[in-house]
């Protein structure tokens, strides 16, 4: 590089003066000229032709007009080219990149010395020479920023990636990681990223398996067995290791042809249990389809020691299905319900309404199945219900175009009549308990084989006192939720994970029934070992039914409520080894089988078509090692507070009947149909359970008192059309 100070004169250097540093083809100090100032970024890459506004580009020979301005400008525009200007990128990025600090710099002292004393001319501070203004950099930073941020969202859009990906802790790693890096970072190639580093992952996943394994030797381990068909009827099956210490994820495989026959689910039932090894499986659990049933029955038949349990929230959701198909209350509240969501997110004009009066939250809540959705989406409605009968009544709305159709006026009618959300109310009264268990045993917060036989009690209780024991209210519900329970869910682990839970059986309340009684010492045949750790472990129970020797300390039980009933097991059990082995393996399990991923998009990504071994088995290792990330993530947010919009409306697919108004929904409600007919059809012709209970399951008006002198009425005062208690149903988002 050459540059003649000469040539340029001795005035009109007006581009500022003062020290710097110039960047040019190397680093290098440049002395300041009479003409003024030489440091600024861009000198060194230029020759002079004997005009202080003209100079020629060093690299493509290109007289350039406009002085050091003009020069920077065509270095910033041609530096993406080929050819000639090709070398300058790299360094000409460095250079404005090594200016910034050191004008900063320049800048904060100058401004100090600035402040001591003013120029005496009009008190104005003296104009520092040499430095740009400090909104220099936040202009360049914010351009720069504002590209990047492009050049991510394009690369969601061209890869159809999901924008949720940006919520992720993954993405906002990379980026900063990469932010650190700074200028010249490489990016991995695709074969890194499918070779070195996938293989460096999935090493890291084994080594958490093994460490998981050495946990399923004292404490036992659930082995669950979740599924999935698609469109095209193909079968995904999952499988998943659970112990105190986490869940992992072992395989999945395409199980199309396994489904079809009995003897195929055995041997593969079977064959996992042989892999994950006899001696350390207390259950294995499934959905409850019959072949499962068949297939867990001739399971236990081999192997004497462990069980086949049905899964707990899959009986749950059948509860919630048989109260929305067998109660016409329920599907036509549901339904209607639907109406109303379908119908304002089918809107992007009437979702900014809605958006001034819930503050930006979505009135559908998804959860992890599909009834359970229902009844959330049910309680966010009756949370919701002032500000939708506001938006409904405002002038917005009264002057918009939707108010003036069939449809709009359908559902402003529905809104603003109080019988919807008395019906929604008594909808949620019959739900909430029954969430709450589904809650328990899909978070996996503490063990629940010991808690379910209890709040499945105390469940019914709830339901009885919401309806103020009036048996045609409640008696209906009962009859499903029995149904239920004493086909599926009571099993002989759930009785004896009851009876050992310190926190129930040390309470005044506690009372061993036969089926309890009975459910225990089945476990004890089957898991106790031997006959003489049989008759030990029997031996031992009653000095734990006494509280004595250190069953009864007072730091025993002082830690009841304190510690799970496995770790208090395991802290104070120490003079019983028998019973103590024996009660932690019970009292440590799982019961259901959901506790693995369900994106089950990537799982069937995997099992879609036929592929060469070598890629097939990447997309194996992917999988591995994307669903122990996510079973490890939520492991950690088990001690951390849940986000309030940890699900929302993303989670549901784009054509769920929630917020897409579907022709079967349509042809349910004629939007001619005065409102009043809908309601008097749900108030008076609720029916009977089909194939379920033999009470009359009407319900009638909340107001109405002359059910107070019925004679199964427990004395309460009759609850308000619309007391249901909201707040409570925050507790049940997290399912």
């Amino acid at each position: 590089m050459s540059s003649s100070a000469g040539s340029r004169g001795s005035s009109g250097c007006g581009d500022g003066g003062g020290g710097g540093v110039v960047l040019g083809s190397g680093v290098s100090k440049v002395q300041k000229s009479a003409c003024g100032n030489r440091r600024a970024m861009g000198w060194g890459n230029d020759d002079s032709v004997g005009d202080a506004r003209k100079f020629e580009c060093e690299y493509c020979k290109k007289v350039i007009l406009g002085g050091i301005p003009g020069l920077k400008g065509h270095l910033e525009a041609a530096h993406k080219e080929t050819g000639a200007h090709r070398f300058v990128s790299y360094e000409f990025e460095l250079g404005k990149w090594e200016m910034v600090p050191l004008l900063q710099e320049r800048w904060i002292n100058e401004l100090g010395e600035g402040d001591e004393g003013a120029s005496s001319e009009g008190g104005k501070r003296k104009r520092m020479k040499g430095v740009d203004s400090p909104s220099t950099n936040i202009i360049f930073r914010k351009n720069l920023k504002g590209d990047a941020c492009k050049t991510i969202a394009s690369f969601f859009y061209n890869n159809a990636i999901p924008f949720s990906v940006a919520k992720s802790d993954e993405f906002k790693e990379m980026v900063d990681l990469i932010a650190r890096h700074g200028i010249g970072f490489e990016p991995p190639s695709d074969h890194e990223i499918g070779g070195k580093y996938l293989e460096q992952q999935v090493i890291s996943t084994k080594k958490i398996v093994e460490e998981h394994k050495i946990f399923w030797k004292r404490t036992g381990c659930s082995i669950l067995i979740d599924g999935w068909t698609d469109q095209k009827r193909r079968t995904v099956l999952k499988f998943s290791v659970n112990c105190p210490y986490g869940t992992i994820f072992l395989k999945s495989i395409d199980a199309f042809d396994i489904n079809k026959s009995v003897d195929k689910v055995f041997k593969m039932m079977d064959d996992i249990v042989e892999e994950v090894g006899e001696e350390n499986v207390v259950q294995i659990v499934t959905d409850n389809n019959a072949s499962y049933k068949a297939a867990g029955k001739m399971l236990m038949e081999k192997r004497k020691k462990l069980y086949w349990t049905p899964c707990a929230s899959h009986c749950i959701e059948l509860m919630f299905e048989d109260f929305e198909k067998k109660i016409p209350l329920h599907k036509e509240t549901i339904a209607l319900g639907k109406k109303i969501t379908a119908y304002i997110y089918s809107r992007n004009a009437i979702i900014s309404l809605l958006h001034q009066f819930i503050r930006g939250k979505d009135l559908v809540r998804p959860a992890m199945t599909r009834f359970a959705t229902s009844y959330l989406t049910l309680g966010c409605l009756n949370d919701k219900k002032g500000a939708l009968v506001k938006m409904f009544t405002c002038k917005e709305w009264k002057s918009s175009q939707f108010a003036k159709t069939k449809d709009g006026k359908f559902i402003e009618n529905l809104v603003v009549d109080g019988r919807l959300w008395k019906n929604i109310g008594i909808c949620l009264r019959a739900a909430r308990p029954r969430l709450k268990v589904l809650r328990l045993v899909n978070l996996d917060e503490k063990p629940a084989m010991c808690f379910i036989y209890e709040e499945m009690h105390q469940a019914k209780e709830k339901i009885q006192k919401s309806f103020n024991g009036v048996k045609k209210r409640y008696m209906p519900l009962w009859d499903i939720i029995d149904e239920r329970w004493d086909n599926q869910l009571h099993m002989p682990l759930r009785a004896a994970g009851y009876y050992l839970n310190l926190q129930i059986h040390y309470s005044p309340k506690f009372k061993a029934d036969f089926e309890v009684t009975r459910g225990l010492y089945d476990c004890i045949a089957r898991m106790g070992g031997n006959v003489e750790e049989r008759n030990k472990i029997h031996s031992q129970l009653e000095n734990f039914n006494n509280r004595s020797n250190y069953f009864g300390s007072d730091l025993a039980i002082g830690l009841l409520r304190k510690h799970t009933p496995g770790t208090w097991w395991d802290s104070f059990g120490f003079e019983h080894p028998e019973l103590e082995k024996f009660a932690i393996r019970v009292t440590s399990l799982t019961c259901s089988s959901y506790g693995c991923e369900r994106n089950w998009s990537a799982f069937e990504m995997v099992h879609s078509k036929r592929r060469n071994r070598l890629k097939q088995k990447k997309l194996n290792d992917v999988v591995f090692v994307m669903a122990n990330s996510k079973l490890a993530k939520k492991k950690q947010a088990r001690w951390v507070a849940r986000p309030a919009n940890e699900h929302n409306i993303d989670y549901l697919s784009s054509d769920d009947e929630w917020i897409v108004d579907s022709d079967e929904n349509s042809d349910n409600f004629d939007l001619d149909t005065p409102n009043e007919h809908i309601f008097v059809q749900i108030g008076e012709n609720a029916g009977r359970v089909v194939g379920g209970s033999k009470d009359d399951l009407e319900i009638p008006d909340f107001d109405d008192d002359e059910d107070n002198d019925d004679e199964d009425n427990d004395g309460e005062d009759d609850m308000e059309d619309d007391d249901y208690d909201g707040h409570d149903l925050k507790y049940l988002l997290d399912i």
